[in-house]
């Protein structure tokens, strides 16, 4: 059968194989496997024999449903969103900042409503609750601070109170070395990494709360490679992210074992699908696309400053984007874990954030991206997971404030 320029993904030789005995996780793999293809076949495979042109399949990136289904969501969530409560801060950045990365306008009207909640989510001691009247949290306080730092306005900026926020942030330090997420709450990788990344992004003195950090997060890289949330856990991509970006952000990612890191990240991504897994023998999730494909651009950096770049790049990024086009865009708007599950604001935000990441490779390698120039979106700082333009446009104004 004659084919568009060939997927890398989706290729027979790659499909599971449990040799007859099946579980119900061999199962689940075959199953989405199967489900990839049709839409392959339906969205590449078809239009091109009905037309013989390359050009005809429909992987365009949805710009406009998909802004709109963001909009829409900013305004009025459905009911199912009511366990979120305790994450409308969190909705607020996943949607801002997936319409930055798509180059969308929002309207000034929404952008003063967003401020104005967000300011109602501030703590009176320091940092962000979830929702107004709610406890400060590190977690909320990061997803606060990085979507007025998305909407890129100086009335956004001018919301926070950095020397509340900077007493918050000290006040999380634990004897550990690690952050508590709020007084009396758990220490993991999470709280590490969104003090000190609020906290180099308003500009505020990151050695102040640094001591023992960087020790304490060594402690949770494992035998596999990746890293844990805590000491002796298993190795997790959203864990594993938030140490690398950790680790650079306080330049001391050269305490890493890099190679054991490497081996682990890169046997994430998988053959058949193209996308990530988040640990080892688990199935493919989009949110995965930034969570596992933001530390290469990392890892990159800091192996160039070693003089140990890669030219091939560390990961397959054309089967990145092929997986989030295939499996994970909904028609309607929107994007999602896998084929059959629903679109939500978290899937959008980082399967974007993840596409991003990907084209930056792809044009670095190839100088093209899946689906032409008209798929292409505003490229991230993978350290902060906002545009390049947010993050300087933070920077620039807390340097002068």
């Amino acid at each position: 059968m004659t084919t568009p320029v060939p997927f890398r993904s989706f290729n027979d030789k790659f499909e599971c194989n449990d040799d007859g005995n099946f579980t119900f996780s061999s199962t689940e793999q075959k199953r989405i496997e199967a489900m990839l293809f049709e839409n392959y076949n339906s969205l590449v495979l078809e239009p091109f024999e009905a037309t013989g042109d390359e050009d005809a399949s429909q992987l365009t990136v949805l710009r406009q449903r998909h802004t709109a289904y963001l909009l829409r969501y900013l305004k009025n969530c459905p009911p199912s969103y009511s366990t979120l409560d305790a994450s409308r801060s969190w909705m607020c950045y996943w949607s801002v900042n997936a319409l930055k990365i798509l180059d969308a306008e929002i309207p000034k009207e929404t952008v003063d409503n967003i401020i104005t909640f967000l300011k109602a989510c501030e703590h009176p001691d320091g940092g962000y609750g979830g929702g107004p009247g709610q406890l400060a949290h590190l977690a909320p306080t990061y997803a606060t601070v990085m979507c007025l730092a998305s909407l890129q306005t100086e009335e956004a900026l001018k919301s926070i109170n950095r020397e509340t926020l900077h007493n918050f942030l000290k006040k999380s330090k634990d004897a550990s070395g690690g952050f508590a997420m709020h007084e009396g709450g758990e220490v993991d990788m999470r709280s590490a990494y969104c003090a000190l990344a609020t906290c180099e992004i308003v500009g505020l003195p990151i050695a102040e709360i640094s001591e023992g950090v960087a020790e304490w997060i060594i402690s949770c890289q494992t035998y596999e490679g990746g890293f844990g949330g805590e000491p002796h856990t298993e190795a997790h991509g959203g864990y594993t992210y938030c140490a690398v970006a950790s680790l650079v952000l306080l330049n001391r990612f050269r305490l890493v074992d890099v190679d054991s890191l490497l081996r682990w990240a890169t046997r994430r991504q998988m053959k058949y699908e193209g996308g990530f897994q988040g640990r080892t023998n688990k199935l493919v999730d989009g949110c995965y696309s930034f969570w596992q494909g933001a530390i290469f651009p990392l890892l990159d950096g800091e192996m160039e400053r070693e003089g140990r770049s890669l030219e091939k790049g560390l990961f397959e990024a054309k089967m990145l984007e092929e997986y989030i086009l295939v499996g994970c865009q909904s028609l309607h708007g929107g994007f999602k874990d896998k084929p059959d599950k629903p679109v939500d604001l978290y899937h959008t935000c980082y399967v974007l954030g993840g596409l991003s990441i990907a084209q930056k490779y792809s044009m670095a390698r190839d100088g093209k991206i899946l689906g032409g120039d008209v798929n292409m979106l505003c490229e991230i700082n993978p350290v902060f997971n906002i545009t390049v333009a947010s993050e300087q446009f933070a920077k620039e104004f807390f340097t002068s404030h």
